[in-house]
């Protein structure tokens, strides 16, 4: 896919030129599956993850979504698309309303996707997706202030998790909060992706993340994608300049810690 965003200059703002923000990239995503996506800063990550999503408009090329080209559906068509592909944002304030508990904002998403005949049959749906991102039954009634950063980040998760998706996009989600609070993060979603059968396309700068989470791994450089194959293989032996010099120059997760804190 490719997506591209006019230029406009002078006095009556003309479309002169287009800034490529991602330019003939092609990947896949399969169940069970996480592949990291990493690159500079302005490379184009979160640009191709919103276009997956269709959040992102794409100049051209084909999205598909288990075997449908998302990108001829209609926007009315694309609604119950939805609920198989969610996204969860580095600031879990994304899609935790501050003003709502969770219990609301956890059933809000199965109403709209006429998931459970009852809000109390959603309620017992949105309280085993708690239990199953580590978090008490009473969090429904509390509201997203009264949780730390990695516990709102799970409650994101799973608000994500109730529609029952497909495929989730994981856009920095872990670069706001500690290593060991990382620790937690990483081994609930590796868990989920493995028990599952989730496809998870994991955008993130941290080396570590990638080293222990992704099974495959893309490196994109200026809207481009440069290196993209097993994560192991690509930390052993690179192809690519950028892709060497990204592994030099981005610190790592300290393995150790990680390996222990999980």
């Amino acid at each position: 896919v490719s997506v591209y965003f006019p230029v406009r200059r002078g006095l009556m703002r003309r479309g002169v030129d287009h800034f490529r923000a991602v330019e003939n990239v092609s990947l896949q995503v399969n169940a069970g599956e996480v592949v990291a996506l990493v690159g500079e800063s302005g490379c184009g990550k979160t640009t191709l993850g919103r276009a997956l999503l269709r959040l992102q408009e794409v100049t051209s090329g084909s999205i598909f979504l288990e075997g449908q080209d998302i990108t001829q559906v209609s926007a009315k068509a694309m609604r119950p698309l939805r609920r198989r592909m969610q996204v969860v944002f580095q600031d879990p304030g994304s899609s935790l309303n501050p003003r709502l508990p969770i219990h609301t904002t956890l059933i809000e998403p199965m109403r709209v996707h006429g998931i459970g005949s009852s809000d109390a049959e959603r309620t017992q749906i949105a309280a085993r997706f708690l239990d199953r991102v580590e978090m008490p039954t009473d969090s429904l009634w509390r509201y997203p202030h009264e949780f730390s950063g990695g516990q709102r980040q799970r409650l994101a998760i799973a608000r994500a998790l109730v529609l029952e998706p497909r495929f989730i996009l994981c856009d920095e989600i872990t670069s706001a909060l500690d290593v060991s609070v990382q620790a937690g993060i990483l081994r609930l979603l590796r868990q989920l992706v493995d028990e599952e059968g989730i496809g998870m396309l994991f955008i993130t700068h941290n080396m570590g993340v990638v080293d222990y989470l992704a099974d495959r791994m893309v490196v994109m450089h200026r809207a481009q994608l440069v290196e993209s194959g097993n994560t192991q293989e690509i930390m052993k032996s690179p192809q690519n300049e950028h892709t060497k010099n990204l592994l030099d120059a981005v610190p790592r997760l300290d393995d150790n810690y990680l390996a222990s804190a999980i």
